[in-house]
């Protein structure tokens, strides 16, 4: 329970410091230290990360470090290709979802590591973002679709793509790109969970509205500290760090149910070939 506690505290404090980042640390605690499956993990990460990024994006809100415009560009098609990868995820094995989520993890982490290295002059920034282009807008609609499917399939809500995103196409400075980000976020998590319940419910099996409510409690009050100590750390540091954890993360899950997706087709196999064998002496 202390574990439990103590990863709820870390998903909300990510999300305040990066604006990002909570969902890829959210599916495995769920899986491998909770003992849900995936997919109901999937919609209680989603759940959780949702109501998480929506209370911070207040702060956000309130200093006026939200760009609406963006929020829509990014977050309708978002939020389209939320749906579509969240009935994606109903139709694939829990097994195969994690090891997308494993690559995922890995993908975000070069991200973070790219801004870590490369983006540090958008990165400082704090000009007032400046108009967004045609091209600019066609990309961040794609972007935010595909981005949609990833958050439906695997249930990140991805942020670490998300906010370099915003800062490249739509020239926000990094604090505007966060809470933009976090309105994104919510948005999308609000469409995927929705999707995901009736998912659940078809197949008999519903989320632990007890787990997502000790997770908000306490990974609120982690994106509050978060946020208050934003300004005050070196953010490219943060990143680098949080990039070698998901790193490690990424490659536990993909071996894990790597070996779990081969463990199933050996039985499958074995199994039928049982079944061909019984078959065979019944016929002679």
């Amino acid at each position: 329970m202390t574990t439990v506690l103590i990863g709820a505290l870390l998903i909300g404090i990510t999300i305040g410091l990066l604006g990002s980042g909570g969902s890829t640390i959210t599916v495995p605690i769920l899986v491998y230290l909770v003992g849900h499956s995936a997919k109901v993990s999937i919609a209680e990460s989603m759940a959780i990360v949702g109501i998480v990024s929506m209370i911070a994006a207040f702060g956000y809100t309130r200093a006026k470090q939200v760009d609406w415009q963006s929020v829509w560009l990014f977050g309708i098609p978002g939020m389209i290709g939320t749906f579509v990868g969240a009935w994606l995820g109903g139709l694939a094995t829990d097994a195969m979802q994690l090891i997308v989520f494993g690559i995922v993890l890995l993908m975000a982490a070069g991200f973070m590591i790219h801004r870590a290295f490369f983006c540090s002059k958008q990165d400082n920034q704090e000009e007032a973002p400046g108009p967004i282009d045609l091209v600019g807008k066609v990309k961040i609609l794609l972007e935010g679709l595909v981005i949609g499917v990833l958050t439906g399939f695997v249930g990140v809500g991805g942020g670490f793509l998300i906010v370099p995103a915003l800062v490249v196409f739509a020239k926000l400075p990094m604090r505007l790109a966060i809470g933009t980000s976090l309105v994104i976020v919510a948005l999308k998590s609000a469409i995927g969970f929705a999707k995901y319940q009736q998912i659940l419910l078809s197949s008999g099996m519903t989320v632990d509205w007890q787990t997502i409510g000790i997770f908000v409690a306490i990974g609120v009050i982690g994106s509050l500290v978060g946020k208050r100590i934003n300004a005050k750390l070196n953010q490219r540091s943060l990143q680098k760090v949080f990039a070698v954890f998901l790193v490690l993360i990424g490659c536990f899950v993909i071996v894990k149910e790597s070996s779990n997706l081969i463990s199933q087709s050996t039985t499958t196999a074995e199994a039928s070939q049982t079944l061909d064998c019984r078959i065979c002496r019944t016929t002679r």
